[in-house]
């Protein structure tokens, strides 16, 4: 037992560095080596107290020792940056394709294992992320865009930042996931006469495997053609998740049965437990090699590697090493012939991968991979008696449901339903069918055997697209308060101890339902909202565009959706898991400002995953936004609302701009200004210097605010001295993207600001605005600023003016 918390203390010491805002000295290593030898000498004595006070020091001690462990990683992995002065800068490199190539409609990504810098003087970290892109390569006069493979060398002109994602609240953490899988710096290929390929390909293991996956791949594309599943037998082989349709994905996602569509823990100890029985079959056959090697040893042998080439092959993501790390516990086990405890197994799989992967702890897949194992553990191990084995596996697919619940809520504030009925029917078809199908057609001779799967895995997603039709399978709530998780995660142990529960599946300790107390304050404990005649604003950070979240006591505006990227949006990648952490189960209002992308990228996801009551844009009734939306109005100067004490009031466009066809669209951005007796916000979009002098003609005794959105980011087209002085803003927000290639804002727009006496914020830099106007005063706070990790970069060049 004391081994086993030794372990636990040593992973909660990594997951603990984790959440730390800088990076600590290493030399507290010294104190962690002076209780090393204060544990050594209690160790002498043998009273109880002095014994009771030695294992607590050692939990410590392993607490800190993961937690210094994780920060050497930490300091190494940092310390091979990209500096500032290289960024946005051409630097030729010679470098190999390190990873599957993933294509797209605007180019293709792939990651480079930098070898040689050839720009003098250039400093360029030793694995990068790159695009090359279709329409930046050819309109630069560059030749037809190269088909990459894994493995090949190539000498390329590349432009690179350091990575930077976007920060806001129930947000993707893009740094921490580059830092994680060692991407220290981001960008694009130049055009350049000088691109070549130098290599075919660089003969090293590494390269081998992930080579011999992309001819899986290529292969399967060819056998499968068009077939609409294709992307998911190939994720089963290969561990590539991105060939898996983003539709797809939601389906898995609404009946709970994601973990099976990319390699599970179950997949791998299928195949290892199939080539166990193989191999101990055949052995036994052979007198000789029994007498030189017992059958079961042999075994053990056989599976293990199979375990391992199936893991490696799939990319060694953390279930994969979760279940090869306890299939290797295992068969130690099995060859000293010693007894292993099943809980002793987990913590030595536990350990391992914090040991090799210290930031694993962000990942949510450590959380429910580990929490899974462990809730069978906790109702299969040690329990007295035999059931019925159908029995048996119903009570473990409600179990894993009921036990998922607090995890799932934490993680993706969902939970699937289904998720019992939808398993119970995929996981024997998909892990007994479809999996040993897809693994045979990876070896060429038995091509034919992947029509037969994709046959299967149809009926299978037939059954879960009916089930994801269902009325409410998916129960979806806010964000649970950090502190009711633990308190969860007891009363669901609670549960599963042997006991009455009064379902029928278990039997045994009393009083188990009140376990399902401590489950309430999840659902009980509501987020914080406006009060009343409160005016709450969200300035989300969605790069290079803008969304805005306004709240009063009962009612949510949104104003623009941020841009689209290459394969999703900024309405289902940052607005939605903000409305719905946040608790914003429908939208009084979506006003989209006008059509370019920036602002309108995200509608239809937005429309299509929260209800909207009434849409209001400067569109043309012909664009898909205005045809998806059912109750829909034109922005005109002059529109008014009163939510909750707060006044809403549109100032332009009038009727003109919109009829006169020769404006762009920029000139007839919707623009709104919100009043609370607390304070006001102006968003006045993307207008022009032109449009702002119109509304000084128009409604000059309606611009004063006390915040700011930046007109058009911060261009050199907008924001003109008259305007910033009749608005006079106490605070001025920029949204604008990283390093920006429209270089917003402009450096003299930001001086003009700066010289009003404006405070200044930028969500590149801050992150999400959070405004809150109340009792007479505002307030104002950024999401890098309340949520600081070591990783995050404060860019030096504009903290004088951001701060103060």
């Amino acid at each position: 037992m004391q081994l086993r918390l030794n372990i636990l203390a040593f992973v909660l010491g990594t997951g603990l560095l984790q959440h730390q805002a800088e990076l600590p000295d290493l030399v507290w290593a010294l104190g962690l080596l002076l209780m090393a030898m204060a544990i050594g000498l209690l160790q002498c004595y043998q009273s109880s107290v002095l014994i009771v006070t030695n294992r607590i020091l050692l939990w410590f001690f392993f607490l800190g020792a993961g937690f210094l462990w994780a920060a050497a990683f930490a300091h190494w992995r940092l310390a091979d940056s990209l500096p500032q002065k290289w960024e946005r800068q051409d630097i030729q490199v010679i470098g190999v394709v390190a990873n599957l190539p993933h294509k797209n409609d605007r180019g293709v990504r792939f990651q480079l294992d930098v070898e040689r810098v050839v720009t003098e003087g250039a400093v360029v970290p030793k694995r990068i992320a790159l695009s090359w892109y279709k329409d930046r390569y050819s309109e630069t006069g560059g030749m037809a865009l190269p088909v990459l493979k894994v493995g090949e060398r190539w000498q390329i002109t590349v432009r690179l930042k350091q990575p930077h994602g976007n920060a806001n609240p129930h947000g993707f953490d893009y740094e921490a996931w580059a830092l994680e899988r060692n991407i220290r710096a981001i960008g694009y290929v130049r055009a350049s006469s000088d691109n070549r390929c130098l290599h075919t390909m660089v003969n090293r293991p590494v390269y081998w495997i992930e080579h011999i996956r992309e001819r899986i791949q290529y292969r399967f594309t060819d056998i499968l053609a068009d077939q609409p599943y294709a992307g998911v037998l190939k994720a089963l082989a290969t561990g590539d998740q991105h060939a898996i349709l983003r539709d797809q994905w939601q389906l898995f996602t609404r009946t709970g049965t994601i973990h099976l569509m990319a390699i599970s823990g179950l997949h791998i100890t299928l195949v290892s437990s199939l080539v166990f029985v193989l191999v101990f079959w055949l052995w036994r056959w052979s007198s000789y090699w029994v007498l030189r090697l017992p059958a079961r040893r042999a075994a053990v042998i056989a599976g293990l590697l199979a375990a391992l080439g199936y893991a490696v092959l799939s990319g060694f993501a953390i279930p994969a090493q979760r279940t090869f790390y306890m299939l290797a516990v295992v068969a130690i086990a099995l060859w000293k012939g010693r007894f292993t405890s099943a809980t002793m197994v987990l913590a030595w799989a536990l350990l391992w991968v914090v040991l090799l992967d210290p930031w694993a702890t962000n990942s949510p897949g450590f959380w429910l991979s580990f929490g899974a194992i462990a809730i069978i553990m906790l109702l299969t191990v040690g329990r007295i008696g035999r059931m019925h084995w159908l029995n048996d596996w119903l009570r473990i697919q409600w179990a894993i449901t009921l036990g998922l619940i607090p995890l799932l809520l934490a993680l993706f504030q969902q939970v699937s339903l289904v998720s019992p009925i939808a398993n119970a029917v995929a996981i024997p078809l998909v892990s007994f069918v479809v999996v040993p199908l897809t693994l045979l057609a990876t070896i060429p001779i038995f091509d034919f055997m992947l029509p037969l799967a994709h046959a299967a895995l149809s009926i299978c997603m037939m059954l879960l697209q009916w089930l994801s039709d269902v009325p409410s399978a998916v129960w979806q709530q806010h964000s649970p308060p950090p502190w009711t998780i633990p308190i969860a995660v007891i009363g669901i142990v609670w549960m599963f101890l042997p006991g009455s529960l009064g379902l029928g599946f278990f039997a045994g300790f009393p009083a188990r339902w009140l376990g399902t107390i401590a489950l309430l304050p999840m659902f009980w404990v509501q987020p914080p909202k406006p009060g009343a005649g409160e005016l709450w604003l969200t300035v989300l950070d969605v790069g290079q565009g803008l969304a805005v979240v306004a709240r009063t006591e009962h009612h949510a505006l949104l104003f623009d959706t941020g841009p689209g990227f290459t394969e999703t949006d900024s309405g289902n990648r940052i607005i939605l898991p903000f409305l719905q952490g946040e608790g914003i189960r429908q939208l009084d209002a979506m006003i989209v400002s006008h059509a370019d992308s920036d602002h309108s990228g995200g509608a239809l996801s937005v429309l299509e995953g929260i209800s909207v009551r009434m849409l209001l844009s400067s569109l043309d009734n012909r664009h898909p936004i205005q045809q998806a939306a059912m109750d829909k109005d034109q922005c005109r100067a002059g529109q008014t609302w009163q939510w909750d004490d707060v006044h809403f009031e549109l100032l332009h466009p009038i009727a003109l701009d919109d009829e006169n066809s020769k404006n762009k669209t920029n000139a007839n951005s919707c623009v709104l200004k919100i009043t609370s007796t607390h304070g006001s916000v102006l968003l006045p979009s993307d207008i022009g210097g032109k449009d702002e002098l119109g509304l000084l003609a128009r409604v000059n005794d309606k611009l004063s605010s006390t915040v700011l959105i930046a007109p058009h980011h911060g261009s050199s087209s907008s924001s003109t001295a008259a305007f910033i002085q009749k608005v006079n803003p106490m605070l001025t927000i920029f949204t604008v993207g990283y390093l920006n290639r429209y270089d917003h804002p402009r450096e003299a727009v930001v001086e003009r600001y700066h010289n009003s006496g404006s405070k200044l914020l930028r969500s590149d830099v801050d992150g999400a605005i959070l405004l809150r106007f109340a009792d007479n005063t505002w307030f104002v706070d950024s999401w890098r600023k309340l949520h600081r990790r070591y990783w995050y970069k404060i860019d030096g060049k504009y903290q004088a003016d951001l701060r103060e």
